[in-house]
């Protein structure tokens, strides 16, 4: 239930949206290899250059989404967050917390909703999926542990587990992102060198293996989008 909620909370349109970035630059690179076996420079360098705008395209989105879990607090470090002070004029004023389950999750709440975060600290406040589950009767053993102390719902053990999602979620986008980084490079080279006229029908092989290398990084997005993204998105959408 914890990755279910905080797959949530990632934005599956960026997601879908480079995923189908990422597809379409694998055409464009396997035409780099197409015209390079014709022995066609201009086109080799168009479809490169073809090939690194959308490359750029998706390194642009990723930097979107790590921009808004930044200034939402869900970075699973403490202290990389956005910081807020406090105003204590509107938080005496301000009504008494609501139990995690009973969060609404309208656009209007959300914009209406005040940032405190005067450390930077990872920050979950919605435990509605674990109400959900526990209304249902479908949480499993462990998690009814991982969930609840007393027989109530811990907000604060489900957030480390909600925690546990986001550093996954780093570590496997930040390594694909800096395997997108080194096909940039890789492409800036092949670029170089396509432009120079080095590659003919008999003599094409760092094309064709550059192309593999990118053809790799695009099948692992393939298989980290529906894995991070889509994970129980029946649950609230």
């Amino acid at each position: 239930m914890a990755f279910a909620a905080a797959s949530n909370h990632l934005d599956a349109f960026w997601g879908g949206f480079n995923t189908l970035v990422l597809i379409v630059s694998s055409l464009t690179m396997a035409l780099t290899v197409y015209f390079a076996q014709k022995g066609k420079r201009n086109m080799q360098v168009i479809m490169i250059l073809l090939t690194m705008l959308f490359g750029a395209a998706f390194l642009g989105v990723k930097a979107i989404e790590y921009t808004d879990k930044y200034n939402h607090a869900l970075v699973p470090v403490t202290g990389w967050n956005k910081r807020a002070k406090e105003d204590k004029v509107a938080s005496h004023a301000a009504e008494p917390a609501k139990p995690c389950w009973e969060v609404d999750h309208s656009p209007a709440a959300a914009s209406a909703h005040k940032y405190v975060n005067p450390r930077g600290d990872f920050q979950w406040t919605d435990c509605s999926l674990v109400k959900l589950g526990q209304e249902h009767n479908f949480l499993t053993t462990d998690e009814k542990a991982g969930y609840f102390s007393n027989g109530e719902i811990d907000v604060n053990k489900f957030r480390d587990k909600v925690r546990i999602f986001f550093y996954l979620y780093f570590v496997m986008t930040g390594l694909h992102a800096l395997h997108m980084i080194v096909g940039l490079a890789v492409m800036a080279w092949l670029l170089w060198t396509a432009w120079k006229g080095y590659y003919t029908p008999d003599y094409y092989m760092p094309v064709e293996m550059s192309g593999l290398y990118w053809h790799f990084v695009d099948i692992v997005w393939i298989f980290l989008f529906p894995l991070l993204y889509l994970l129980g998105r029946h649950f609230m959408h």
